[in-house]
């Protein structure tokens, strides 16, 4: 991956940390004024708390792709320290999933939410919980492509020993 895509995908990654930053601290309190005048306080507090760790959920994730950035960067994505990184994107991504199945649940008995709005929650969990599956099948390959690296170094050590 080439200098620039890397400076651009971070800049973005930076934007895009500031927005969650900025929705966190002035759009989740709107949020739940916006309920209680609703009407809506009977879920207005395990709402707000699902909104707030699903974003935080989003962060953990943002950062360690900054991480990952800066391992491929220094061209030491392929080691077994990048699976530290992968494994916290993964639980993050599968957190946020269930954090969207509790959503649909809390807003399931009530008046609060139509049916079809529910429905469309639940089936964005699903999306997001297939997106954990997937980042599983990359750390599969991720594993692979360390154990390549691994056996290609020892294969070289053991060429310039006969060498």
């Amino acid at each position: 991956m080439g200098k620039a895509a890397i400076l651009v995908l971070r800049i973005a990654l930076a934007l895009v940390l500031l927005g969650t930053l900025f929705v966190q601290a002035v759009m989740v309190p709107l949020f739940g004024i916006d309920l209680a005048e609703a009407g809506a306080e009977a879920v207005r507090v395990p709402v707000l708390l699902i909104v707030v760790l699903g974003i935080l959920a989003f962060q953990v994730c943002l950062v360690c792709v900054w991480r990952l950035l800066t391992m491929v960067r220094r061209g030491t994505v392929f080691s077994s320290a990048a699976f530290r990184y992968v494994d916290v994107i993964i639980g993050a991504i599968t957190a946020a999933a269930l954090l969207l199945f509790a959503l649909g649940t809390v807003l399931a008995p009530g008046e609060e939410a139509a049916p079809g709005i529910v429905l469309l929650i639940g089936g964005v969990g699903i999306t997001v919980a297939a997106g954990a599956l997937l980042m599983l099948v990359m750390r599969a390959l991720l594993a692979s492509a360390v154990a390549t690296a691994a056996e290609a170094a020892r294969l070289r050590t053991e060429l310039g020993g006969v060498i």
